[in-house]
């Protein structure tokens, strides 16, 4: 069944209680023409299929966040032209269950038609409690004041860009016809529903430690959502870390003892042969149990960072205030868990019955060595903090702006492209801080009754009988796991989130 004809609504159709008998021509014409592109095919029903292909073909990107369809232009809008704006897959649900009133599991034109109303009257309520001055129309200066009335902090220039995201005009102010169609199939109309919806961020362990902490928002920390993103971080980060151990373990065990063997299949069939395939995972556990510990600390030390440079004010941090409260937040969660490291190092390079287990590894080195063994290593790890941070850092922020001058946006570029400069940003990290992680582990892996060694006096000893390569063996398998890290972490991050009830923001 096609939808009714121009002025026919009341006629034909089956119309739900309380549906409005008066229509302007207008609105019916637009809500038709929206109807049909949705009906994808043609039998006058909208069912969950029909939704995503039609929202599909308007020009919705293939990644969560801030995704914008054309709406009822014959052509996609295009670049930071506002739109329509669809909801992820769960609320695309959602919108199909608030305006599907027989239970049928698909809309009618009726259907739809009492819903976009209802919704629409809803946005309109919204809209005139952010706009302050009723001047029929929101600017960059009352979208950060509600805002932060709200909880969440921004500063002008965010405000600016989050206002792009709905200005299809370029008049850097946002009326109600734009406000309605970013917000159409989006099932909430509750303004903290829309400020999240509004917002996008991601949390996703690739292997490494970041050492730059994802940032939440006042209501996230007082509602504890926070938590939750943390506990969905550390499942992904667990499970990932897991799947790519013995990736992990060879690139030790090539740092320590890269000159023993001619290539890394040399090196992975000594392991094989010294402890069978289940010592590919030595040192696992404690690297898994590390990352509770490390997390928590990170984000309390990251959040009293943040709080100190911004004093009494509500702005948010520019990039390289972002770089030292990052660093910072590392260099105490490391200092503090540090002698987890050490006994990782340990345990990923011990021989078949060196020792039982964590504790007891723990318990013998102690013994053997003492307390400051547990810190061997430590300034070279501290050391290599700033230029990974900075580096990852710098290289994420530039490539994303690339990227967006590039395709002419002004928004989030979608999760795929984030999590790309993230991962290369963070190998670019790695490649610059590598030498350092190598003489930390080397450290770390040195018997304090046997070695003595210092930073230097190592390097030295490296670059003369290695050469400037030695400083970097065992980086092979570490760029061999960042791939499988990132989508394993991913995938395991977006199952643990939804089973949390975290939505993304």
């Amino acid at each position: 069944m096609k939808p009714p004809a121009n002025g026919a609504v009341l006629k034909n159709s089956q119309h739900p209680p309380h549906y409005y008998p008066e229509l302007p021509i207008e609105m019916e014409e637009r809500l038709e023409k929206l109807f049909k592109k949705l009906d994808v095919n043609e039998d006058g029903q909208i069912d969950i299929k029909d939704l995503t292909t039609g929202l599909r073909k308007l020009g919705l990107p293939h990644s969560p966040g801030s995704a914008e369809v054309s709406g009822v232009a014959e052509k996609p809008s295009s670049p930071g032209s506002g739109g329509y704006q669809c909801s992820r897959p769960k609320e695309t649900l959602k919108f199909i269950q608030a305006s599907d009133t027989g239970k049928d599991g698909s809309v009618s034109f009726a259907e739809f038609v009492h819903y976009i109303i209802e919704h629409e009257k809803n946005l309109m309520v919204v809209f005139k409690s952010l706009d302050a001055n009723r001047d029929g129309a929101l600017d960059a200066t009352e979208i950060q004041t509600s805002f932060q009335r709200l909880g969440v902090n921004i500063d002008y220039d965010e405000a600016v860009r989050l206002l792009r995201r709905m200005d299809k005009d370029g008049s850097l102010s946002i009326s109600f016809e734009e406000w309605r169609d970013y917000l159409l199939f989006h099932p909430s109309s509750e303004i903290h529903d829309i400020i999240s919806h509004w917002r996008h961020a991601t949390y996703v362990d690739i292997g490494e430690d970041t050492l730059v902490p994802d940032d939440f928002t006042d209501e996230e920390i007082h509602t504890g959502m926070w938590w939750r993103h943390l506990v969905a971080g550390g499942v992904a980060g667990a499970v990932s870390r897991t799947c790519t151990a013995p990736l992990d373990r060879l690139k030790v065990f090539l740092q320590v003892r890269g000159s023993e063997f001619r290539s890394i299949q040399q090196c992975l069939r000594h392991m094989l042969n010294e402890g069978g395939i289940g010592s590919l995972w030595r040192g696992n556990g404690i690297n898994v149990i590390k990352i509770a510990p490390e997390s928590a600390l990170k984000f309390l030390a990251y959040e009293k960072a943040k709080r100190f440079i911004k004093g009494d004010s509500n702005r948010d941090l520019h990039m390289f205030e972002r770089f030292f409260a990052g660093s910072l937040a590392g260099s105490i969660a490391q200092t503090t868990i540090y002698p987890m490291e050490v006994l990782k190092t340990r345990l990923a390079l011990r021989k078949t019955g060196q020792y039982k287990g964590i504790v007891d590894a723990a318990y013998k080195i102690y013994a053997n060595e003492g307390l400051r063994s547990f810190y061997k290593g430590y300034l070279p790890n501290l050391l290599g903090i700033i230029p990974y941070a900075g580096i990852d850092l710098a290289i994420y922020e530039t490539l994303k702006k690339l990227y967006l001058r590039r395709h002419d946006l002004t928004d989030d570029p979608g999760i795929l492209v984030l999590l790309g400069c993230g991962t290369i940003s963070s190998s670019c990290g790695q490649v610059a801080s590598y030498p350092l992680a190598l003489v930390r582990t080397r450290l770390q892996a040195q018997d304090s009754r046997k070695e003595k060694g210092s930073m230097i006096g190592l390097i030295k000893g490296i670059v003369r009988t290695e050469g400037f390569g030695g400083l970097y063996r065992g980086i092979t398998p570490n760029f061999m796991k960042v791939a499988p890290a990132v989508s394993i972490s991913y995938v395991v991050y977006e199952h643990t989130r939804r089973a949390l009830g975290v939505t993304m923001t």
